[in-house]
């Protein structure tokens, strides 16, 4: 039989002993499961950047326990869930809005438990470490075969907490965009799409012009980093098919000024 898959995307990073010691809990608990690590180097406490790291990975993961920890608010008033989506998979995590891109992209939810009471969770509880006593079990749980009845009490996903992200503003001969997610290299994810620029008159192969708060700058819309010069800004589509900004071997958000919700204009040159 395919051995069950655990995924696990964090903010915890890898200078501490927090995911290994979320590993040995997995081990612990369903020793024949598969853990792939998406990444533990969402930007602390940022959720949304989380939950758009979290959409765009998962169409390339098994179908399977989607394990998620980016909870600035651990030991306070939020829920600690466990969903089932349309498509079969599980999503683990707090409901702080972390898993809702990632569900709707799934077909949405379909079931929910409220996983803070689950007779599963490690005792005596941390205050401070719920990734360690109730997520990292719950999905260990689920992966060997517990049902999300089993795992916590049921709850409305009517109820739950989403993000909602700003959406491009189409113009006659542009297109208004927002920085979405900006990763390590200074590259900036859009919330548009190829289709979004071609509807306003832009084209593959051609000249753009970007405004951004530090004024107009021209950048080629080209397919990848090596149709442009070392330093020149292009527009391409990334790998999740929505279009991003980049500077050549630099970083584009700080040539532009560009931080996460900022707008950024796109007409042609």
């Amino acid at each position: 039989m395919t051995p069950p898959v655990i995924t696990f995307l964090s903010d915890y990073g890898l200078d501490d002993d927090f995911v290994g010691v979320c590993h040995g809990v997995i081990a612990s608990i369903c020793p024949e499961a598969r853990v792939i690590d998406i990444t533990h180097g969402v930007p602390r406490h940022q959720v949304r950047a989380g939950a758009v790291v979290l959409r765009s990975s998962l169409p390339f993961m098994p179908v399977g326990v989607h394990l998620a920890v980016v909870d600035p608010d651990v030991g306070a008033e939020r829920r600690a869930v466990a969903v089932g989506l349309a498509d079969g998979r599980r999503l683990v995590g707090p409901d702080n809005g972390l898993l809702s891109l990632a569900a709707q992209a799934h077909g949405g939810i379909v079931e929910a438990a409220d996983i803070a009471r689950s007779p599963f969770r490690l005792e005596p509880l941390s205050a401070t470490f719920h990734g360690r006593d109730i997520f990292a079990p719950v999905a260990a749980r689920l992966a060997a075969g517990a049902r999300l009845a089993d795992v916590g009490a049921p709850c409305d996903p009517e109820r739950l907490v989403s993000i909602e992200l700003p959406r491009p503003v189409r113009q006659e001969q542009a297109v208004v965009a927002h920085a979405v997610y900006i990763d390590r290299f200074g590259n900036v994810a859009l919330d548009v799409t190829h289709e979004d620029l071609a509807e306003a008159g832009l084209r593959l192969g051609r000249l753009v012009q970007l405004e951004s708060g530090r004024g107009p700058l021209t950048a080629h819309f080209v397919r990848t980093f090596a149709d442009v010069g070392e330093g020149e800004l292009l527009v391409y589509e990334d790998a999740s098919r929505m279009l991003a900004v980049a500077v050549s071997k630099e970083s584009a958000a700080k040539r532009l000024g560009l931080a996460v919700d900022d707008e950024l204009r796109i007409a042609p040159a």
